[in-house]
């Protein structure tokens, strides 16, 4: 009798408020979560530098291949970053840790190509947008 008395004696969960709609973008809402990376100096001098190259030209898609060696090492860099950075925190010794990166390395060939292979064929808006996706990540 008491259990019956405790369960009618609780509230309904309060109503949740119905979910704004996500904007494209990732930096037009503060609340939204993100996860970024820390990279070296000389990766984010060598971005900035393709980057306005690329913003300034008058045909951005005559740096697609630019672009693509960019987006290659900036993926590297997170998969470092990401990954084998937690490895190594992790202690996870020396064997897993050249397994991990033996695959990552073969991974990144893989993507790689494909990524060299899409942005080449990319005309100058397209090129423009992906430079903008990484301009607005750097903020």
């Amino acid at each position: 009798m008491a259990f019956m008395a405790t369960v009618a004696a609780r509230k309904p969960p309060p109503k949740r408020a119905p979910r704004a709609r996500a904007s494209s973008s990732p930096s037009a809402s503060p609340s939204r979560p993100f996860l970024r990376f820390y990279h070296s100096a000389a990766l984010r001098k060598k971005t900035l530098a393709v980057l306005g190259a690329l913003e300034k030209s008058r045909d951005p898609s005559a740096h697609r291949e630019a672009l693509a060696d960019l987006v290659v090492e900036l993926t590297g860099s997170g998969l470092d970053y990401y990954f084998m950075r937690s490895l190594k925190a992790a202690d996870a010794g020396f064997i897993v840790q050249q397994s991990a990166s033996l695959g990552i390395a073969g991974a990144m060939q893989v993507m790689g190509s494909v990524i060299r292979n899409i942005v080449g064929r990319m005309n100058s808006p397209q090129v423009l947008s992906v430079a903008g996706s990484i301009r607005e990540l750097m903020l």
